[in-house]
């Protein structure tokens, strides 16, 4: 898989710029604030629907503008030359919409037909930040592997907006429950078993595949008998003789914590359990990276949590686009090495530098200047 032609109109600071890009390695070079960022991102929402650097859609539209538009068109692989057309127009404060070769569909479809995987500097927070970055990196991992669970996820937050809603209104009249508030927290409890219960299965199922990449992939970054891993940590242990990697066993385990927590939830007026709350606890050897890793052993583990997530969907036969932001100006010389050597032969790289020297040499492709907005090939 590889995208062919990328269009952004009234998308950050870009007017209108229209990329063509090829297979291989495609560099776009630019001084800081020209709008190289913003490229990636576009396609980053475009797979995911998601930004990593903005929650809401309204920052990602043009200043004076309405609405903004992504359009990319991907091919199937450089010996497969079907092709798809994907649009997304972006309307803050109302509902995205979106087509398929030119065809109204659902938002949610695109990205079953785009996949990435992307590095930035802030990757760095999976490693030494709060649980909520190790949480959206294995939830932006499942829903790269199985789209669906953009829905799921989507239909989870939904539902714990509406349950921490019930539980704040029956704190403030003193923690009890009436007959109509009891069947209302019934209904949502039942509702947010049954999407929480599947998006955790998903999780430590991805979890267990990315073992092995993960175990290899730090090895080929940091040579050293040191050991990478990553364990699920839940706030609703499941019995231990049960398979947790189907969604029966945490369907199980978290109706009994929630009726053991009913009291407490009351009280706090707030949701105390679920996938909003789980952990997952990385190690270097017998050690928690996160307070114990040094920023090399840290940065060395980041990387390789992307690659061996990149590594996994390669080895699902899915081929993702890599999409690299000034990572390379954060790592040593020979961090740089190892990393351009483990994605040298990927079906297409897309990277950002302010500096070209900054990008290791067994990079070789496309250069492109990013200058205010609008982008042009290098003199060079």
């Amino acid at each position: 898989m590889y995208i062919s032609q990328l269009s952004v109109t009234a998308f950050r600071n870009y007017a209108q710029a229209d990329v063509t890009l090829q297979p291989g390695v495609t560099v776009f070079v630019g001084a800081n604030g020209q709008g190289k960022t913003n490229l990636l991102e576009a396609l980053e929402y475009l797979s995911t629907l998601n930004s990593h650097r903005v929650a809401v859609t309204a920052p990602l539209v043009l200043n004076g503008e309405n609405q903004a538009l992504i359009r990319a068109k991907v091919v199937a692989g450089v010996a497969d030359p079907r092709t798809l057309l994907l649009e997304l127009e972006l309307n803050p404060g109302a509902a995205n919409r979106a087509r398929l070769n030119r065809v109204p569909t659902q938002p949610k479809q695109l990205p079953a037909a785009l996949r990435t995987v992307l590095f930035t500097p802030d990757d760095l927070a999976i490693v030494k930040g709060a649980p909520g970055e190790r949480r959206d990196f294995i939830d932006t991992l499942v829903s790269t592997r199985w789209p669906r669970f953009i829905g799921v996820r989507s239909d989870l937050a939904k539902v714990l907006k509406q349950r921490n809603a019930l539980l704040k209104q029956v704190a403030h009249a003193g923690g009890r429950l009436d007959e109509t508030s009891t069947v209302t927290l019934e209904v949502w409890d039942e509702r947010l078993v049954g999407f929480a219960a599947e998006l955790i299965a998903a999780r430590i199922t991805t979890l267990r595949d990315l073992a092995p990449h993960l175990s290899a992939a730090y090895a080929s970054i940091a040579p050293t008998a040191e050991h990478a891993s990553a364990e699920y940590v839940p706030t609703a242990p499941p019995a231990p003789e049960a398979d947790p990697t189907t969604p029966a066993t945490w369907a199980n385990a978290l109706t009994k914590a929630l009726a053991a927590k009913r009291s407490e939830e009351l009280r706090a007026g707030v949701t105390l359990l679920g996938p909003h709350r789980d952990d997952i606890l990385l190690q270097i050897g017998d050690f928690q990276a996160k307070g114990y890793a040094s920023h090399g052993e840290s940065w060395s583990l980041a990387l390789a949590l992307k690659l061996a997530a990149y590594q996994l969907l390669r080895a699902d036969g899915i081929a993702a686009v890599l999409l690299l932001d000034d990572v390379f100006a954060e790592l040593d010389e020979q961090r740089r090495a190892r990393l351009a050597a483990n994605i040298a032969d990927a079906e297409q790289v897309l990277i950002t530098a302010a500096v070209d020297d900054d990008v290791p040499k067994v990079l070789q492709g496309t250069r492109l200047q990013v200058v205010a907005g609008s982008v042009t090939p290098t003199t060079e």
